[in-house]
């Protein structure tokens, strides 16, 4: 090996064959040097220094040539200490998912990657907002219990693995917590979830199963794009990175590993920024913010004065902002959580149930916690089939919790940031357990796949873009055509137009008072009538039941129905003379 020219750009390490290029930036006045290991040593086996004279500003360089890459490791020495490659492409020494390591002596080093893969032809996918059903999941967490059945618990593979269940449900996008390579132990707990300070451009090692976190992060894109579902990471970089960093970083994981979009944090990195450069315009750009949730946990649990707000959440186009519905996320509750508690549980976070959100916005329909009593669990399915029939039937992208399919709780813990353990992880046994919810979802992803009225490519506006009759969207109460929306009113009926001659009008009736309450239905139009649909109590029907009085429908307490158009076929009941639907 020998020290030769190398070139500012890109940081990090380049393999070029039997060359590889180092850049780094280092304050001026400090002294800096290359350290390369022997593959699996923890002794450097040759130095080279990087002085600031050889350098341009802040940016030390150099080249070396004869080197077997796949044969080395590296890290920098800057002024006596060892430090990893902020631009480290990947890392080795942090397998042991939790332990604590001792970057001084050597422990922690980075990898020469080479940027050979075989993709297969693979592309983003490319898929419109509209299109999208979203699931928020944890690599790790996914399938690290016991229950989960994976051969690969807990890593990339093991998410390969769930691809036939994702795809059963009807999901098309994942989004991943943070995968690349954080500090795990912070302030004597586990970082389970992974923000905070870390080596942004390394995918994690401990979520590998065997000994390549960048190969099997490929492996698990490509094998989510070979079934149709877009891979989004969650990136919520450190307060003061530079915002030249997070571009890089963004564009590196777009164009080395074909990442369909990313979480960001608007408040780390300035969102016109984002928005407006070149490299990232054709990608999902994502921020979280919880208005659509607030709003739907407010009106699932019954507070007054909600209806201006649910008839805006349930309209409105989330695409435009940059943002995906949800109701449950990794912060505050899961679903089944989120009606079984009235307060937060965190005391094993060790912060004397402190942290997380005090208010969530939940009920435990009368019982804090687990309960026996059949009302009160039959009171609390009945709810989480209303979450879902209000996140599944608005406009917006809507994106699920990993589990809340099937009833993973969390024991009441809103903030499991440091539980890596069976309360952090998914509990796979409560689908063995029960599989209805799960059966329920995956029909109602599947209703508002197959109704394009419910998932509008634009912003609805109100008015009748079809030369149909009626407005793409309109909103009714106990009379047709005008809505009850003082502030005692919970209930709400909303109609949207066909969106095109394959599709079928829909009136959606919401009821969240805990009493009964009966709803005008507007005409479907001229030997149009309604069939019912789908109902929160009793289930998905799709079957062609029609409601016996087409003029009005009484919903059960604390319900949502769906009724569907259709055409009428006029019968005559023989004797009688009488017509019949």
């Amino acid at each position: 090996m020998k020290k030769t020219t190398g070139r500012p750009q890109p940081f990090g390490a380049a393999v070029e064959k039997d060359r590889v290029n180092f850049s780094v930036q280092v304050p001026s006045g400090r002294s800096c040097g290359l350290l390369l290991y022997r593959k699996g040593k923890e002794i450097p086996a040759a130095r080279f220094d990087m002085p600031e004279e050889e350098g341009i500003g802040e940016v030390r360089f150099l080249a070396v040539e004869g080197i077997e890459a796949d044969k080395y490791e590296y890290n920098f020495e800057i002024d006596g200490k060892v430090c990893v490659d902020p631009y480290v492409r990947e890392i080795t020494g942090k397998k042991v998912f939790g332990l604590q390591r001792d970057l001084s002596v050597h422990q922690i080093r980075g990898k020469l990657i080479s940027p050979e893969y075989d993709w297969e032809d693979d592309r983003r996918l490319h898929l419109r907002w509209d299109e999208v059903t979203a699931y928020s999941l944890h690599v790790r967490g996914f399938t690290k219990h016991s229950s989960s059945k994976a051969r690969h618990k807990g890593t990339y593979l093991g998410v390969i693995e769930k691809i036939p269940y994702l795809k059963e449900l009807g999901i098309n996008q994942i989004q991943c917590m943070p995968v690349y390579e954080f500090e795990e132990c912070q302030k004597g707990k586990i970082n389970y979830w992974g923000y905070g300070p870390a080596y942004y451009f390394a995918p994690k090692e401990a979520y590998a199963a065997g000994s390549s976190a960048v190969r099997e992060l490929k492996d698990m894109v490509r094998a989510c794009h070979r079934e149709g579902i877009e891979v989004v990471l969650e990136m919520p970089f450190a307060e003061g990175i530079p915002v030249q960093t997070v571009l890089e970083c963004l564009r590196f994981y777009m164009l080395e590993y074909h990442i369909d979009g990313f979480v960001v944090n608007p408040y780390t990195v300035p969102w016109e920024i984002l928005q407006g450069d070149p490299f990232l315009k054709d990608i999902k750009l994502i921020r979280k913010d919880d208005a659509f949730q607030n709003i739907m946990r407010r009106f699932l649990k019954g507070d007054e004065n909600m209806i201006r707000d649910v008839s805006w959440a349930l309209r409105h186009h989330s695409a435009a902002d940059g943002k995906c519905n949800y109701i449950t996320a990794q912060t505050g509750f899961t679903l089944w959580d989120l009606v079984s508690y009235d307060c937060k549980h965190n005391e094993e976070n060790g912060e004397n149930n402190t942290d997380g959100p005090d208010y969530n916005y939940s009920w435990n329909c009368g019982v804090e916690g687990p309960s026996r009593k059949r009302a009160v669990t039959a009171l609390r399915k009945a709810q989480v089939r209303n979450a879902f029939f209000l996140l599944l039937t608005a406009q917006g992208t809507p994106c699920i919790l990993a589990g809340d399919e099937f009833y993973n709780s969390q024991k009441g813990n809103n903030n499991v940031y440091c539980q890596d353990n069976e309360t952090g992880w998914v509990d796979w046994s409560r689908l063995k357990t029960d599989d209805t919810l799960f059966t329920f979802v995956k029909e109602l992803i599947a209703f508002r796949r197959k109704h394009p009225c419910l998932h509008r490519e634009e912003e609805l506006r109100g008015m009748d873009r079809t030369a149909c009759g009626v407005p793409d969207v309109s909103y009714h109460g106990e009379s047709a055509w005008q809505v009850k929306d003082e502030v005692s009113s919970r209930q709400l009926g909303v109609l949207y137009s066909a969106a095109g001659p394959e599709d079928q009008e829909c009136f959606i009736a919401y009821n969240m008072h805990w009493i009964p309450h009966a709803f005008a239905l507007p005409s479907p139009g001229k030997g149009r009538g309604w069939k019912l649909a789908a109902d929160t109590r009793d289930g998905i029907l799709e079957s062609p039941v029609s409601p016996e009085d087409q003029k009005s429908i009484e919903l059960r307490e604390r319900s949502i129905t769906i009724l569907t158009g259709t055409e009428m076929q006029e019968k005559t009941d023989k004797g009688k003379g009488r017509k019949r639907t």
